[in-house]
């Protein structure tokens, strides 16, 4: 496939690829074409790895950015992942140039709890 051009770009977590590539497959389904061996294995790693719904990632992410020393590209990260522990964030913050106190801390694992309920 050649990309002539790139109209748009935007982070998305891997929960809602998820959603846009099972949307795809369904409508390559209704009009009766093959999905492609990269797209099906695409589409088996996001079912497997994603652990919320698209709309719950988004969600997360959005409250994420809220927070003053948040990235977006972390954001995605983390909702991607679903960090279970301080030092589970903090490995994802050991390239970043700053810490977080424990009290920020605390507030993205109360998030990233709140979005597994």
């Amino acid at each position: 496939m050649i990309v002539k051009e790139v109209i748009s770009e935007e982070l998305l977590t891997l929960a809602e690829v998820r959603e846009l590539l099972s949307t795809i497959v369904e409508e390559r389904r209704e009009q009766g074409l093959e999905v492609g061996y990269g797209f099906r294995k695409a589409l088996r790693h996001a079912e497997q790895f994603s652990k919320i719904s698209g709309k719950r990632s988004r969600e997360l992410v959005n409250r994420l950015l809220e927070l003053e020393k948040m990235k977006p590209a972390i954001a995605i990260r983390i909702a991607d992942i679903l960090p279970q522990s301080r030092d589970e964030i903090r490995s994802i913050y050991a390239k970043e140039k700053y810490t977080l106190s424990n009290e920020e801390l605390d507030q993205i694992l109360d998030y990233v709890l709140e979005a597994i309920e």
